[in-house]
């Protein structure tokens, strides 16, 4: 049975407009991650959007959601879980935690503490939790959308290295323009159009577009491109550490989901141009005396795009989409 992935992009998109207005790349972005088997991070100024964006793709897709609020006094049993003595049966049983839902919303993951953030480790790397010598395995489709706010850093406790590399996608929504701004006033006049989203896909249609995304060709022009940027990053002056092996894994399936979602079953260089930024800028690493520069991962990474050597590859590009238009 043939998976029409970019039917099903185009319902979960639409849907999504309901509620975001003028943000259609950063929702094919967000997509693109989500049908890869990816987690997004969310990072932008308060009053942007960013929870409903998150929201609005739960409510999209017939999936379980739960969302998490992170303090400073959050626990990793919070997130994961607890064993719980059950009296009448005088044995332990274990109540989950958000974890578990198939969609999980970590709104201000910067204000948990490295233990809590830790917590979330296993879960978005391997799909399954361990607890109490127990390792339970996640519903699929699992997908962690995490926000951050990356102004305001009183009380909170910035991301290692380690763990900004489990998110498949760095976006950024930015502020919307006058015309949208009105238009978002005009829906909201009477209430939030979040309230009415009801689901246009399923769990199981996305599962089938999940795996359908993997068969979409590659070509070895476009795998030694991918290989360039990423190897190009690890010898860039400004930086201190490139992109690492899954940072190159990353780059190669979010341009198949970006190709797939288009309605095309194969990859161009430009979906792996519209890729990189959001797969790279979070991974590596600027050099200090490149800071004081004023150098940012962004210009980086656009330097390293501008010095490749853009392949070419000859194929029919009839019926694709451009959501970057």
């Amino acid at each position: 049975m043939e998976i029409d992935v970019a039917g099903t992009a185009a319902k979960v998109v639409a849907n999504m407009e309901k509620v975001i207005i003028g943000k259609r790349p950063q929702l094919a972005l967000a997509l693109a991650a989500y049908l890869c088997e990816g987690h997004i991070l969310l990072e932008d100024v308060p009053g942007v959007a960013k929870t409903m964006f998150a929201r609005a793709l739960a409510k999209s897709v017939g999936c379980t959601f739960k969302r998490l609020q992170c303090t400073p006094d959050l626990l990793p049993t919070d997130v994961t879980g607890v064993s719980i003595f059950n009296q009448k049966t005088t044995e332990f049983e274990f109540r989950p935690g958000p974890v578990f839902a198939q969609t999980l919303l970590v709104d201000e993951i910067n204000r948990a503490t490295p233990r809590t953030q830790a917590a979330l480790l296993e879960a978005m790397a391997e799909r399954r939790v361990s607890v109490d010598g127990q390792t339970y395995v996640l519903k699929p489709p699992f997908l962690v959308i995490a926000t951050q706010n990356p102004v305001d850093q009183e009380g909170t406790f910035p991301l290692p290295e380690a763990q900004l590399d489990r998110f498949l996608v760095r976006l950024s929504l930015g502020y919307p323009s006058f015309e949208e701004e009105a238009k978002m006033l005009t829906k909201l006049q009477f209430g939030h159009p979040i309230d009415d989203l009801q689901p246009v896909v399923s769990a199981a249609d996305i599962t089938n577009a999940q795996e359908a995304i993997r068969s979409v060709h590659v070509d070895e022009k476009i795998k030694k491109f991918i290989l360039d940027i990423v190897h190009g990053s690890r010898e860039h002056e400004d930086l201190l550490l490139g992109g690492s092996p899954r940072a190159t894994i990353a780059l190669f399936r979010t341009a198949q989901s970006l190709a797939a979602i288009s309605g095309r079953d194969f990859v161009t260089p430009d979906d792996v141009k519209r890729m990189a930024q959001p797969v790279m800028a979070h991974r590596i690493i600027l050099r200090p005396e490149s800071r004081l520069r004023k150098k940012t991962a962004a210009s980086v990474v656009n330097e390293i795009l501008g010095d490749q050597r853009i392949p070419v590859v000859e194929r029919d590009m009839k019926g694709s989409v451009d959501y970057f238009r």
